[in-house]
């Protein structure tokens, strides 16, 4: 845990957050010591301060690793803009209402020319293809612009998946689960999952304290959410209305 110092501990903070690049509410700071002015130059001591990004901010870091060789454009920011539109617009005429009680290969059909179509919206056209894997139907984007599908910490692929999922339970018959992917993103992603749940886990049970994720796909919870359930120390819960629902973590028992 990096240590700081400085004449005060104002001084030490602020050091650390410059150096971290962060503020004040995205870290935790633990004063170490207090600063001491000593005597005649004898026993002065700096104020030594702790920072550590918060889960929050871990969270953030660990999504970046999966995108870290991918420089935000401007063609990338409008993307984002472009999906938010899509999906304020989701129950309008952005989905052909005249679809509906398909078997699952006219469901699977119709959802690659929708994602098709939103791929040239977004301006990064893409090729659709279909992978069947564990009773998920994976719709894979072959595109040269996987930046702006993927869009920064994943908001453009994680909209554009849940757009999907809302298409398909409109127009097919039965219910099928579907995920959207993007190169490796989805594989990089399960691996950081599984780190995020155990660290997430650790903080909870070293603060006593609930920690609230950041919001994402109702697979991905499932995933954290089934990796904690084995800890006996732990409980998860979910919050708030897709597409911004996100894990609760909590401590199994309060502690007074």
């Amino acid at each position: 845990m990096p240590v700081y110092e400085g004449n005060t501990i104002e001084e030490a903070t602020t050091k650390g957050l410059r150096a971290l690049n962060l503020s004040k509410e995205e870290v935790e700071i633990n004063v170490i010591a207090d600063a001491k002015k000593g005597f005649l130059g004898f026993g002065k001591k700096l104020a030594q301060v702790s920072i550590e990004p918060t889960v929050s901010e871990q969270i953030a870091e660990a999504v970046a690793e999966t995108v870290e060789d991918i420089i935000v454009t401007d063609e990338e920011v409008k993307a984002e803009t472009a999906v938010e539109e899509l999906l304020s617009a989701k129950s309008d005429s952005s989905e052909p209402k005249v679809l509906e009680n398909l078997n699952d290969e006219e469901a699977i059909t119709e959802l690659a020319l929708y994602l098709t179509n939103i791929s040239k919206e977004l301006n990064a056209p893409a090729l659709v293809r279909l992978e069947r894997k564990d009773g998920l139907l994976v719709f894979h984007l072959d595109t040269d612009k996987q930046g702006i599908l993927i869009g920064k910490h994943g908001k453009v692929l994680n909209a554009m998946q849940y757009l999907a999922q809302v298409f398909v339970h409109r127009v097919a018959e039965n219910k099928l689960s579907v995920v959207v992917n993007v190169g490796d993103y989805r594989e990089k992603r399960q691996a950081i999952l599984q780190r995020l749940a155990e660290r997430t886990a650790e903080k909870v049970k070293q603060t006593g304290r609930p920690v609230f994720l950041e919001p994402m796909p109702a697979f991905e919870r499932k995933q954290i959410h089934f990796t904690l359930s084995k800890d006996d120390h732990i409980k998860t819960h979910s919050e708030g209305d897709e597409p911004y629902r996100y894990l609760v973590v909590e401590p199994a028992k309060k502690h007074y």
